[in-house]
C-alpha cells in the first residue's frame, strides 16, 4: 500500500503474539525504531442469514438467532461467542480497540425472560459491566457514540484516556454528528486520546450505513464526510486514526459507489491520510467472501494490518456467530 513503509519483522510480532508493544532496531541504521503498539476495529455483530443450524450443534442455532434478531440487534450478546472475543483480545493484546455492533446491555430491562437464556441479560442486574467492558476486562476505558451505544471504543489506561470522558464507561463519550434521513444517533464519532506519553490522537469511529440502494450510497457518503471533513482534526500537527465498519469496499466498489470513491480518496497516495489494511480487487476478501469493508486508516501513524486467522493471528471463534473479520493492525 502508498503511504506507509513495511512493518519491520521483529514488529510484525506485534500482531502475532500478545504484547503491549514492541521496540526493533533499523538495520541499517542501529538506531531504535519507533514504539509500537497494536489497534483492532471489530465488529461483534451477527445475523440471521449464517448456517447456524450446520453440524456440529455449538448451542447457537436459528432460535437464538431469531431471538438476537428480534430482541438483541444482532449485537454480540450471546455469552459464549463474548467469551471467545475476549479471549482474542487478550491474545492479540491491543491498546485501542474500535467496536461496531456491540450489544448494550443498559437495554436488558426491556427483554422478557424467554429472550435471556444464553444471552447477556440472562441474570443481569442493573450497574452489571457492559459487554465491552466484560470483552476488555479491566484496566480499559470505553466511549460509546452519541445516541449509539452498539458503537464504542476503548483505550487501555496504561496507553492514555479519552479526554473529557472521566469515569471508567462513558455511554455518550464519542461526539459526532447525526446524518438527517440517516437514521438516529451518530453513526460516526470521535474522541480524543490524551497519551500517558504526553501525545494527543484523534480516534474517529466508522460504522457506515448498510446496503447498496442509492439512498444507503448517499447515507455513507454524507457519514463519510462528516468523518474526515468535520470529525478528523485538521491541525497540520494533528495525529489521526479513523477505522471501523465502512460497509463499503474502496478497492472494489468506487466505480458504482459514491461513497467507496470518495473512501478510497481518502487513502489515495498523495492525499492526506493512507490505508493500514490493504484495498484493491485483488486483495482476499474479509467480509462473506466478497468484499474488504472494515478498514484503518491515518496520517502520523504508520504499520498494516492482517485480519483474525492470517499469519500466526488467532481466529475469533469456531462457532457460526461472527460475520465480520476483525483487523487487527500493528501502528508506530
Amino acid at each position: 500500500m502508498p503511504g506507509f513503509p513495511p512493518a519491520t519483522p521483529s514488529c510484525l510480532l506485534g500482531v502475532l503474539l500478545p504484547l503491549a508493544a514492541c521496540v526493533s532496531e533499523s538495520q541499517e541504521t542501529g538506531t531504535p525504531a519507533a514504539e509500537s503498539h497494536t489497534v483492532v476495529t471489530f465488529n461483534t455483530g451477527t445475523s440471521e442469514g449464517l448456517p447456524h443450524d450446520a453440524e456440529p450443534d455449538d448451542g447457537y442455532t436459528s432460535v437464538q438467532a431469531d431471538l438476537s434478531d428480534a430482541w438483541y440487534g444482532d449485537g454480540l450478546a450471546w455469552n459464549a461467542a463474548l467469551e471467545d472475543a475476549r479471549a482474542f483480545l487478550a491474545a492479540v493484546d491491543p491498546v485501542i480497540v474500535a467496536f461496531q455492533e456491540i450489544f448494550y446491555t443498559g437495554d436488558c430491562a426491556a427483554i422478557p425472560e424467554e429472550a435471556r437464556e444464553g444471552f447477556v441479560c440472562d441474570g443481569w442486574t442493573e450497574g452489571a459491566p457492559t459487554v465491552a467492558q466484560r470483552v476488555l476486562g479491566d484496566g480499559w476505558q470505553v466511549a460509546c457514540h452519541q445516541g449509539k451505544p452498539d458503537k464504542c471504543a476503548a483505550v487501555r489506561s496504561d496507553f492514555g484516556r479519552f479526554i473529557g470522558c472521566e469515569e471508567d464507561f462513558c455511554l455518550e463519550g464519542l461526539t459526532g454528528p447525526e446524518v438527517d434521513g440517516c437514521g438516529s444517533g451518530a453513526r460516526v464519532a470521535r474522541g480524543d486520546i490524551a497519551q500517558t506519553d504526553g501525545r494527543r490522537l484523534t480516534l474517529v469511529n466508522v460504522h457506515g450505513s448498510s446496503g447498496v440502494g442509492s439512498e444507503e450510497q448517499a447515507c455513507r457518503l454524507a457519514q463519510f464526510q462528516r468523518a474526515f471533513e468535520d470529525l478528523v482534526d485538521p491541525d497540520p500537527g494533528a495525529r489521526n486514526l479513523v477505522l471501523g465498519d465502512f460497509n463499503t469496499d474502496p478497492g472494489r466498489w468506487a466505480g458504482f459507489d459514491p461513497s467507496a470513491a470518495y473512501l478510497a480518496d481518502q487513502g489515495a497516495e498523495g492525499a492526506r491520510l493512507h490505508f493500514l489494511t490493504a484495498v484493491g480487487e485483488d486483495v482476499e476478501p474479509t467480509y462473506q467472501g466478497l468484499a474488504n469493508i472494515d478498514h484503518v486508516l491515518s496520517d502520523a501513524l504508520d504499520g498494516s494490518c492482517l485480519p483474525a486467522g492470517a499469519g500466526d493471528l488467532p481466529s475469533v471463534s469456531d462457532r457460526v456467530y461472527f460475520d465480520h473479520v476483525p483487523m487487527v493492525c500493528t501502528v508506530r
